[in-house]
This record gives structure tokens, sequence and C-alpha cells, in this order.
């Protein structure tokens, strides 16, 4: 198992000694969609959920731990974790707001540049933005859909343009010490209607029922331990508190409607 010096080691068991060998030909960058250090990244791998990244960054200087070796599968790229060749992709999670439209600071910038350097020195990933889904390079989350079962906009815009104009000639210009050509822009690639139905009901399926996120602390049941559900809400659970929340105010202005006419 290769680990990265410049990280803080914070190994998951037992997904480190269980889960498959890969031989990394890819690095994919993500953002979590929460204000979360390397540590608490760690703490939600190791607590809430059977996924795992091999990274994470947090927004502070300095602030990246690794949780797996980069030669053993992590759970965060869907097809891209390991292939049937052996092959699989590096993953990274990033903090980020809570609607996933910040850019990365500069901290998480030189974070990135630097394991991306690493990365193509240790493991020969080459210095080229993935041109397939299988294809050996650099690359983030929604690029392809083969590296998300249910769709996925991550890691977010403006963190997409700034992997295309900063991240990545970055990482070039490091390991060579030569300016980058501009890299490749994207073709646009038009989904088959079954396709985009298929990941429509996913997300949906997703939203409804599996990803989780922390319960607002006025919430009945809330609890402050995160190693229990009621500090979790679901997708169903926010939409269930809606529903509640929408009947409620209709029945007041039924009610007041109701008043006024009989008054007048």
């Amino acid at each position: 198992m290769a680990w990265y010096p410049r990280a803080k080691k914070m190994e998951l068991q037992p997904e480190s000694d269980s889960q498959p060998a890969i031989r990394p030909t890819q690095l994919i960058m993500h953002s979590i969609v929460a204000n979360w250090t390397a540590r608490r990244t760690f703490e939600f791998w190791r607590d809430s959920t059977n996924l795992e990244s091999h990274f994470g960054i947090g927004y502070g200087g300095r602030d990246i731990a690794q949780y797996i070796g980069t030669e053993t599968r992590a759970d965060a790229n869907a097809g891209a974790n390991r292939r049937a060749d052996g092959t699989g992709a590096i993953s990274v999670e990033t903090a980020s707001n809570s609607t996933a439209t910040d850019p990365w600071n500069a901290s998480q910038l030189e974070e990135l540049i630097e394991l991306g350097v690493w990365a193509h020195r240790t493991h020969n990933i080459p210095l080229r933005i993935c041109r397939t889904h299988n294809d050996p390079g650099f690359g983030y989350h929604s690029m392809f859909p083969q590296w998300s079962t249910s769709g996925t906009a991550c890691p977010g815009p403006a963190r997409i343009r700034q992997f295309r104009e900063v991240v990545f000639p970055g990482i070039v210009a490091r390991a060579t010490g030569k300016t980058p050509t501009t890299p490749p822009k994207e073709t646009d690639m038009a989904l088959p209607d079954a396709d985009v139905k298929r990941i429509a009901d996913a997300v949906v399926d997703r939203l409804l029922s599996k990803d989780t996120f922390d319960a607002p602390k006025d919430s009945a049941n809330y609890s402050p331990d995160p190693k229990s559900s009621a500090h979790y809400w679901t997708g169903r659970t926010l939409f269930g508190d809606l529903i509640n929340k929408v009947r409620a105010i209709d029945k007041k202005v039924t009610a007041l409607a109701a008043a006024q006419k009989k008054e007048s």
C-alpha cells in the first residue's frame, strides 16, 4: 500500500485490509458537500457509512488526511473504483459549502496540486485529463457517468473551472518545470433518453433513501451524537418535514379564510 507522506494517516479498518488491490491509473477529485475537516470526513467514513475515499482535504492549511492506501480500492468513484483488469482510481474528497458552489480556497488548491504531483511520480499517472472513463489521467467526479451510479454535479461548476484552469495546469507545471499547454475543452455528448431517465430515477431514489446530512439542531429527537441515527436526516426525512409544514400552513390559511368569510 502506498501512503502519501504529506497527509496525516487515518487508516480505516477493516476496509484498508479487506478491500481488493488496485493499480492506480487515475486521480478523481470530489466535493463532499460539507464544511468538514479531514478528520471529520474520516469520522463520517468510519462511523456513518460503508463508503470511503482515499483522501480528504479540509479548508485549513495542510489539512489533508489519507484513509486507505492508494493501491487498495476505495468506494467513491463507482465504476472507476476497480475495473476488471485491476486498474482503479484514487479519490480525494474536499470540504465545500452545503451546496458545493464555492471554489477551492488557496490551501485546497495547493494540496490538490501537491497530491497530483505525488500521484504522477508514485503511480505514473500520466499528465493529461482523462479522455474517456477508463483512460489514465486526472479528472473530477462528474466528468463521466461511469464514475457515478446516480449522476452528480460534483465538484460543482466553480471547481470544475479551477480544475481546468488552475489545478491540472499546476500539477503539470510543478511535475515538469514547464508551462503547460491549455488543457483540452470537454466535448458535450448527448445521453440517450433511456440513460437520462435511468439517472433521474436513481437521483430521486438516492435523495429519498440513501444520502444523509446533519439534522437541524431544533428538529424533533435531534441527537448531538454523530453515531446516533437521530444526528442525521435523509432526503426522505426532509421531504416529510416539508410536507408536514406545508399541510400545517394550508390548514391555518383555510381556517383564516373561513373566519373572514363568516365575519363578512
